[in-house]
């Protein structure tokens, strides 16, 4: 990667394709459990709306699949971009930042919550440009580690506002209470199982078929009785794009009622996701069985 990144900065995107395809060659063959991923994804989106996967040339085999992992070499690099200080984040998109706007004036914080689609480091760099807008975004350390090195590289500054969480503890809520209570954001994912032993996830459709989505992010809302919007990104002919949705002014978790209520929260996540997977669907970047559903506690049930 930062082979690629310096081949970037001297000749541009054109020379770095030229030695990134052979590299992608070699990782679509050795990476054996993200080829089925992604085929898995590839296939489900094809049957589920052919219009769309004919729209964008896209088909259910080998070529489908190393076009998508093309689409994810080019957001890495878009990513190394942003923190590099070479990204036009001037000309960015930003779609539904009113009602943000508003809450930020009156210093109301919010969860948002994002997804693996496009690139959330542009999300990032926008809070740093956008006076007010502040986002903590949660990450992974088990994922993100490797990463986080390598963009530290760039730019020693790029990790001031990741919080790396592995579990949600007491302490950790608080701190992102009095977070959001200073009219900060708070981001997590929407559509990444945690990794633990027995995760607890509600199932819902996604692409015609069900999938186990976590409800970390719901009990995560409710502790912090905040405004809950939803985050996308995506590139869309040749300009990039933000996509900010208010999900619910607040959430309540009654006991009585909790599972049900958890459902139905991850299946309104679920198709606002397959809606925008739709609007970009080889930058949907989630490799692996998503759809794997055994050994995950559900918690509808």
């Amino acid at each position: 990667m930062r082979l690629l990144f310096a081949i970037y900065r001297i000749g541009g995107r054109w020379p770095f394709r030229l030695v990134l395809y052979p590299v992608l060659a070699w990782y679509l063959l050795s990476k054996p459990a993200a080829r089925r991923a992604s085929m898995a994804y590839l296939q489900r989106l094809c049957a589920f709306n052919p219009s769309v996967a004919r729209l964008n040339r896209i088909r259910p085999d080998w070529r489908g699949v190393y076009q998508h992992f093309v689409a994810f070499a080019e957001n890495i690099l878009d990513k190394m971009l942003l923190w590099g200080g070479m990204f036009k984040t001037a000309e960015v998109v930003s779609f539904g930042r009113e009602q943000m706007q508003e809450n930020m004036q009156a210093q109301r914080g919010g969860l948002l919550i994002c997804a693996h689609l496009g690139n959330l480091e542009l999300c990032r760099v926008l809070s740093r440009q956008h006076r007010g807008l502040r986002i903590t975004v949660l990450v992974h350390t088990k994922h993100a580690q490797a990463f986080n090195r390598l963009l530290a590289k760039l730019d020693p500054d790029s990790q001031l506002n990741l919080m790396q969480v592995s579990e949600m503890t007491p302490a950790t809520a608080m701190l992102l209470a009095e977070k959001v209570g200073r009219g900060e954001f708070v981001a997590i994912a929407g559509d990444r199982v945690p990794v633990s032993a027995t995760p607890r996830v509600a199932h819902a459709a996604f692409l015609g078929e069900a999938a186990a989505f976590p409800v970390g992010p719901y009990v995560l809302a409710s502790l912090l009785q905040c405004p809950v919007y939803l985050l996308f990104s995506m590139t869309k002919n040749g300009r990039s794009e933000c996509h900010f949705e208010l999900f619910r002014e607040a959430i309540q978790l009654p006991r009585k009622s909790r599972d049900q209520i958890l459902h139905e929260l991850a299946t309104a996540y679920a198709a606002r996701l397959e809606h925008f997977c739709l609007k970009a669907p080889l930058q949907w970047f989630n490799f692996y069985d998503f759809w794997h559903l055994s050994g995950y506690q559900d918690a509808s049930r």
